[in-house]
């Protein structure tokens, strides 16, 4: 297996996910603005969305899949599919159980994590009422997530890189014909993150047939290999809790600043997630099990060449995106979102959020590549260490941001930021110092080419907007076209000058084990 071009296939099929995502955001912005009811959504989808990334994609899969590929390599099929069984037996136990929670507990949930809707007892009702209809979401993605572990382990990246479109498509679909028929409006994204949900698990359904891994799920509490995905999940749920407990902190103080600040803050990081989504998440989706299968094979050097071939590429792609995203914060914000109740001021805030986010870029998207070096090795609790280290960090950096240097919701933003480089850095260290990770050779003349065409991508974006109208100018296709225009200039400019530099697609092609 290619694994340069399983990362195109991954990267296609999410790059399509996240234009339907822009898509679907635009018309949220365009239906309902940013205010109090957008606010009261994005609060109530933010909660089970965390939980998702705690249970589901964050430490679930963490602990799953390293044993998943052991099963896989050395126990045997029958052996793998009772495997399956068993922990999709326990998940949807946990899962449900902890769906009827949120549901029952939806207002103490509310209050505890934005409490400054407390003060307005309409926002606070809504948030309340859409939490109850979005909750269960936690339930249908999870199980979404463990098919698609399964997948990727088999090398199936394409299948669960598609279903987050299915999401994107129930939403517009909902947002746009069905939003008559609510009352309030708002609640038809509550109703379609649900389908969006149930779309996810049952698309991924016959691709497990194919594999002959689509099994009922079963309880067995004794079975040793559900106990050793528990024992690693202790720490793992601990160590992505912290990660997204530092996001659920910031929508507190947000929370409490002017209204506007949690919807400005989310389409910011909408706009931050389409590189961390086509760039690290389907890094970390492709590096996980090839790790691990690295790993259980004893294979110490290929480990570290797929590292340090992981890390190029995170250079490579990313730092030309972080660059970028500060330098068209106003362009990409004013053409994808300033229509109809989504005003001027609206976007100048949205850019200031997506400048602060955009120093963070690089960390973010290294932490998917350097983590599942540790995950690989079932070694979990050394990222747990660093991550409670980076959140205690990141709360600093608030305080400092919001209240000493008021920089308002962007000052929460760029501590998020700033904390990923942080975290990052401390994990490239650990790799280092337990040698496990041994860079190869190159690296000094693989920057200093990159520096050269960053420099060469600036120059043609500066210079290509300064002949450009004012963003606000025309309508969407318009705007679209411009964008499109400016945005292709400066992937010219930077991969035109490394082509002139020697850089060749073939000397990033890498074959799995």
């Amino acid at each position: 297996m290619n694994l340069l071009k399983s990362l195109a296939a991954v990267s296609s099929i999410t790059l399509l996910s996240r234009v339907l995502g822009f898509v679907r955001d635009t018309i949220i912005a365009r239906v309902f603005g940013a205010g109090v009811a957008s606010d009261a959504f994005f609060v109530a989808f933010k909660l089970p969305n965390l939980l998702r990334r705690i249970f589901a994609e964050g430490a679930f899969s963490q602990a799953f899949v390293p044993i998943l590929a052991e099963y896989k390599t050395q126990q045997g099929e029958e052996a793998t599919r009772t495997f399956i069984a068993y922990v999709a037996g326990l998940l949807t136990l946990v899962l449900a159980a902890v769906s009827l929670l949120g549901v029952l507990a939806a207002p103490w949930i509310v209050w505890a994590t934005a409490p400054g809707f407390a003060d307005e007892a309409d926002r606070f009702t809504l948030t309340s009422d859409l939490l109850r209809v979005t909750f269960p979401y936690i339930l249908l993605i999870s199980l979404s997530s463990l098919a698609g572990a399964i997948l990727n382990t088999w090398n199936r990246f394409a299948v669960p890189a598609f279903v987050p479109t299915l999401l994107n498509v129930c939403m517009i679909g909902f947002a746009l014909f069905l939003t008559p028929y609510f009352d309030p409006p708002i609640m038809v994204l509550g109703w379609a993150v649900l389908a969006g949900g149930l779309a996810q698990l049952l698309y991924q359904l016959p691709h497990l047939k194919r594999i002959g891994m689509l099994v009922l799920p079963r309880l067995n509490l004794r079975d040793s290999g559900v106990w050793r995905v528990m024992k690693l999940m202790g720490p793992a749920i601990l160590g992505v809790s912290a990660a997204q407990l530092s996001l659920i902190i910031n929508t507190i103080f947000a929370s409490f600043l002017v209204a506007g600040s949690v919807s400005w803050m989310y389409y910011a990081d909408r706009l931050m997630e389409l590189p961390t989504g086509v760039l690290g998440v389907a890094l970390g989706t492709i590096l996980l099990p090839s790790l691990s299968k690295s790993v259980a094979g004893g294979n110490r050097e290929d480990y570290s060449r797929l590292l340090d071939w992981g890390l190029r590429l995170c250079f490579l792609l990313v730092l030309p995106c972080a660059v970028a995203l500060a330098l068209l914060a106003e362009p990409l914000t004013v053409s994808l979102f300033q229509y109809g109740q989504f005003t001027a001021h609206d976007a100048e805030m949205t850019q200031r959020a997506l400048i602060a986010y955009s120093v963070g870029l690089l960390g973010l998207i290294l932490i998917k590549v350097l983590a599942p070096g540790f995950y690989a090795r079932q070694n979990v609790r050394t990222p747990v260490r660093i991550a409670l280290f980076t959140l205690a960090m990141t709360q600093v950096m608030n305080v400092l941001f919001v209240f000493v240097i008021p920089l308002a919701h962007a000052g929460l933003a760029l501590a998020i930021g700033l904390a990923a480089c942080l975290n990052a850095a401390l994990l490239f260290w650990k790799l280092r110092a337990q040698d496990l990770y041994q860079p190869q050779p190159g690296w000094a003349s693989f920057l200093a080419r990159l520096l050269i065409g960053l420099l060469a991508m600036v120059a043609a974006l500066l210079a290509v907007m300064h002949y450009l109208p004012a963003w606000s100018d025309g309508g969407m296709p318009m705007r679209f076209a411009r964008l499109g225009v400016l945005i292709g200039a400066g992937v010219l400019a930077y991969f035109g000058v490394l082509a002139l530099l020697g850089f060749r697609p073939r000397q990033f092609a890498r074959r799995a084990l």
